[in-house]
């Protein structure tokens, strides 16, 4: 089965989102449609200020829109109570941010593991996962070491493998690669996209790094609170 066969675990329907500036309404999104599906990578890119943060947030449980439908798993989200939404987003949701968020005090074996025994499992348990983990993101000989030990290539591959330690559905990436050259970058994202075909989750990545885009399996762009496949510009001749 492909993956555009396979059944959506997160969908948008018709999703709007306006704020209040002074005495103006800014639309920021206009009845935005989106499905993520199971190991599949979708690239969201558009200039600064076009509701990519927003359209994050709402696909990541954060925000509620003004209109429209957000179904998880087949549930409608919006009709979720504030603890069920918890809930979700911390069993079913992972989050990737420009910034690590890495807790200094644990080595990276530690801060992988913590959102895993947040979630009940023991520590021997949760230590295994994290090991494989860190083996996935080529860091099994530096799962002792400290935030401030690693490169921050190795941070962002650490925080990688905590967003994915409780086998999420889906994996929401803000600009995850923001801090880093493009070399890392690169080798960071090439882990990010086997895991997520591994494990079979959702991947929505907003970024400003088109380089990135070639390991997406579409491309959308925000722009005016449209959603649109993105067209790759023709190469000159």
């Amino acid at each position: 089965m492909s993956l555009a066969d396979q059944a959506p675990v997160l969908s948008l329907s018709g999703v709007s989102r306006s704020y209040r500036s002074g005495e103006r309404t800014l639309e920021v999104l206009k009845e935005v449609d989106l499905d993520l599906r199971p190991g599949e990578l979708t690239g969201l890119v558009g200039p600064s200020g076009s509701g990519k943060s927003t359209l994050l947030h709402i696909a990541g449980l954060l925000e509620k829109p003004d209109s429209g439908s957000v179904l998880f798993g087949g549930r409608d989200a919006l009709r979720m109570s504030d603890r069920e939404r918890t809930l979700t987003r911390r069993v079913h949701l992972g989050f990737v941010y420009q910034f690590h968020h890495l807790l200094p005090e644990l080595n990276a074996i530690d801060n992988v593991a913590a959102p895993l025994m947040i979630n009940g499992m023991s520590k021997k348990a949760a230590r295994v996962r994290a090991r494989e983990l860190l083996g996935m993101m080529n860091l099994e000989n530096r799962d002792h070491h400290q935030p401030g030990q690693l490169s921050g290539g190795e941070q962002q591959r650490v925080a990688i493998a905590r967003s994915l330690a409780n086998r999420p559905k889906v994996l929401i990436a803000d600009e995850p690669t923001g801090n880093l050259d493009p070399k890392t970058s690169g080798g960071v994202f090439q882990s990010l996209f086997e895991i997520a075909r591994r494990e079979k989750v959702a991947v929505l990545v907003a970024t400003h790094n088109m380089e990135l885009t070639t390991f997406m399996d579409r491309v959308l762009t925000l722009s005016s609170g449209r959603l649109e496949p993105y067209a790759r510009p023709e190469p000159l001749s």
